[in-house]
């Protein structure tokens, strides 16, 4: 990728407390974390037990807060793919941590297959009776009628290869559903450094509405539609105050989540987004090998 210019540097709060730098890309108004760990080093960078997506720990207020406020967008998240795609078929989850969406679709009569690299994360799932695939490559072309990646993407060592890839896998007219926080919100540029979704190295890209057009663009997937996650204003806010104080300040991540959420409002620019994009370009001689 060229174009690019340094933006901001990013401490590791959470495991490391390592520095690396944000790079800009101009073309795609994309932000790349710098230096990106090697793939063998980079599961050290998760090995936390505050990795709240990787267990299903209520030990203090803000992860029971966490864990109901997940609960409610499970159902939202389900009833929104059955608004978009008519029927129920066959859905992957990429990045399926611990498994409670999966049982939300399975229960909601979806065919359910998930991915997830966390061998602790997956177990956890394995033992709610889902189903799981060690390589996305192992499913077959055209396969799928729903993708779905809550907060994945921007963890993905190679985005334009894993959006090839959910090229390969969706069926025409199938949708995916990408999570990602917005690096041009409100609650980004008053946090500044200490904005946690920048979550680096874990978060390897940070995306804004146009990387995310431009991106899948390439592969003819077209963005229909833009849904803000207003609760997640608050939960961010929550834990940058942590890194930017040492202290959960509820009022002050209160009071700044509502901000967000207001200027949002007149900007479109929330603190993430859900993308919902459509295969309606798939070629017809490429479904050759479905059959």
């Amino acid at each position: 990728m060229h174009d690019k210019e340094f933006y901001l540097k990013v401490k590791d709060y959470s495991v490391s407390k390592e520095t690396f730098e944000l790079y800009h890309n101009k073309t795609l108004d994309l932000l790349m974390t710098h230096p990106k760990p090697d793939p063998e080093n980079l599961s050290r960078y998760y090995e936390s037990d505050d990795y709240i997506s990787h267990t299903d720990g209520k030990r203090s207020l803000f992860e029971k807060a966490y864990h109901i406020v997940k609960n409610i967008a499970l159902k939202k998240k389900v009833c929104m793919i059955n608004f978009q795609q008519i029927g129920k078929g066959r859905l992957l989850d990429i990045g399926a941590g611990t498994g409670d969406f999966l049982l939300a679709a399975k229960e909601n009569g979806w065919a359910t297959v998930g991915y997830e690299p966390s061998d602790k994360a997956r177990n956890i799932a394995m033992s709610k009776g889902v189903s799981f695939t060690d390589r996305t490559e192992k499913l077959p072309n055209y396969s799928l009628d729903v993708i779905t990646m809550w907060h994945v993407l921007e963890h993905v060592s190679n985005v334009e290869a894993q959006i090839s890839e959910l090229k390969r896998l969706l069926k025409p007219n199938g949708t995916i559903f990408i999570a990602v926080p917005n690096f041009k919100s409100y609650d980004a540029q008053h946090y500044g450094e200490f904005w946690a979704a920048y979550d680096v190295p874990r978060h390897l890209y940070h995306f804004s509405k146009t990387a995310i057009k431009l991106l899948f663009q390439k592969e003819e997937l077209d963005l229909i539609k833009i849904i803000p996650m207003k609760f997640d204003s608050f939960y961010v806010s929550l834990l940058s105050e942590k890194y930017k104080t040492g202290t959960m300040n509820y009022f002050k991540a209160f009071i700044t989540g509502l901000k967000s959420n207001a200027k949002g409002n007149r900007s479109k620019e929330y603190s993430s987004h859900i993308y919902i994009l459509k295969n309606t370009k798939t070629d017809i001689n490429s479904l050759e090998s479905l059959f």
